[in-house]
């Protein structure tokens, strides 16, 4: 097993220990890690660790003239996945760094698998065998796959099927065997996020007959079987971030109401352990402040409300995380699906009051939009051929809001593209400035516009159907309501 990264080098993370008299101490505080790596003379060495799918510099170290680099700290080093790096940061060796934080490694580039030696570490004694009768299995299955490929005689490829099996039998027994013999072990903990659940067999699902839903349920429940979730050294490890993507995006169903229970959960289960806490929050923040499905944004909603809100995040974020989190959370508040839409105090071409509830249509559909912008010069002319074409015969209401762009830019483009039959908006200066004074929320905060073009679609009630389409998607909504209506 090799752990595949791409090397970006750009913090550094370390814990600070209490006072200790040093005179009753056995071994010296904090770190010590001494690296011979041929060929390497010069330059240095730099000792790197993994954090989610990224790679953080932690330390670097001169090799001296016997080409020796000796990385050392007065504070222990937490736990996980580390790296020393060559110096010209193109390949590395990995260690475990645990409670066994004295120790020394010698390796050589020609041959790393082979030539590498730890001494005054058990735990990377025991993880570098367990690399090396990887290799060595691996290399056997690669020419065993390739002559299989190649064969033609039935009898031959079975028998060449059975040697991969046992193959992967024996490596799957060798994990097992580390495992039991090293129950508190990194590299345990590693293989438990590496373990997928096994379904139970056929004699064991309802009724004896193979069930899809059972299945599914056992496999959702038991997708961290063996993981604590205090266990912060699996931050510091290239798979946690992985299995926590997998488990949301392909193992729960996209529904937010599920995802909000099974993140509160989890964060429920951190909650003792800072480190731990800190990345499944911002993880799920990260994940759902831009989701990959309309309506997801009630998770980041939920999120922010229940945690960055109630100030449990607070000892973390630095202002310019906090600001942007904020002004989402904020934004995203007022507009998620089945809200009433917020009321656009503007005024239209002819300088007349608009009032949102005033319109009277099945569906009405929004579209910010600025003149000046090239998306939405794109775009604006396809919402008006849709709108023109079918939506104006269906009794559907179109109002475009001019976000930005001028005034003058605006009108200029409404008639030369003949915008006829839409409800063309803007906000004054003077409106605006009296929703700042007061205090209130702009429409921009309201209906969450960062980009434009950006289409809503709101029922007869002027409750938030759908948000953040394209116009082609937003039609497809309109005929699966229709269709659903009848």
């Amino acid at each position: 097993m090799r752990f595949v990264i791409s090397l970006l080098l750009i913090s550094t993370i370390a814990l600070n220990l209490p006072a200790q008299n040093t005179n009753q101490l056995k071994q010296p505080i904090g770190y010590s890690i001494k690296a011979t790596i041929k060929p390497f003379k010069s330059g240095y060495l730099f000792l790197a660790y993994h954090f989610g799918t990224k790679q953080f510099l932690i330390d670097s170290s001169k090799i001296n003239s016997e080409g020796q680099a000796i990385f050392t700290g007065k504070t222990k080093l937490l736990g996980g996945v580390y790296m020393i790096v060559f110096p010209e940061k193109n390949g590395w060796i990995e260690c475990l760094l645990d409670q066994q934080q004295h120790f020394s490694v010698i390796a050589d580039t020609s041959n790393i698998v082979k030539s590498i030696v730890f001494s005054g570490t058990s735990d990377n004694t025991v993880f570098n065998d367990y690399q090396k009768k990887s290799f060595e299995i691996g290399a056997q299955l690669n020419q065993l796959k390739k002559s299989l490929n190649e064969q033609k005689d039935d009898a031959e490829k079975k028998n060449i099927n059975d040697q991969m099996t046992s193959l992967s039998k024996e490596i799957q027994v060798y994990r097992e065997d580390i495992q039991k013999n090293h129950p508190k072990l990194l590299l345990t903990a590693i293989f438990n996020l590496l373990k997928d659940p096994t379904i139970p067999p056929v004699s064991q699902h309802p009724g004896g007959v193979y069930d899809t839903t059972f299945a599914y349920q056992y496999y959702k429940n038991h997708y961290w079987d063996g993981i604590s979730f205090t266990d912060d050294r699996l931050i510091r490890t290239p798979v946690l971030q992985g299995k926590f993507d997998k488990y949301y995006d392909e193992v729960l169903p996209q529904i937010p109401d599920s995802i909000i229970a099974y993140a509160d959960k989890m964060l429920t289960a951190s909650n003792s352990n800072e480190e731990m806490f800190k990345f499944f929050l911002s993880s799920l923040a990260e994940k759902y402040v831009n989701p990959k499905f309309m309506g997801q944004d009630a998770v980041f909603v939920h999120l922010f409300e229940k945690y960055f809100l109630t100030g449990k995040a607070d000892a973390w974020m630095n202002e310019k995380y906090k600001k942007y989190i904020f002004d989402r959370g904020y934004s995203m508040m007022s507009n998620l699906l089945g809200m009433k839409a917020a009321e656009l105090p503007m005024i239209d071409t002819l300088g007349k009051n608009f009032s949102l509830y005033d319109v009277k249509a099945p569906y009405t559909v929004l579209c910010f939009w600025d003149p000046t912008c090239g998306h939405c010069q794109q775009e604006v002319p396809k919402v008006d051929s849709i709108f023109q074409k079918k939506w104006k015969g269906e009794g559907i209401k179109l109002i475009g809001i001019m976000t930005d762009g001028g005034k003058e830019n605006w009108l200029k483009y409404i008639r030369e593209h003949k915008l006829a039959g839409w409800q063309h908006i803007y906000q004054t200066d003077e409106t605006k400035d009296a929703i700042y004074k007061a205090n209130k929320a702009g429409y921009r905060q309201l209906y969450d516009i960062y980009q434009t073009p950006m289409i809503y679609l709101l029922d007869k009630d002027k409750n938030i159907l759908a948000k953040k389409l394209t116009y082609l998607q937003v039609d497809d909504l309109i005929e699966f309501k229709k269709k659903s209506a009848k």
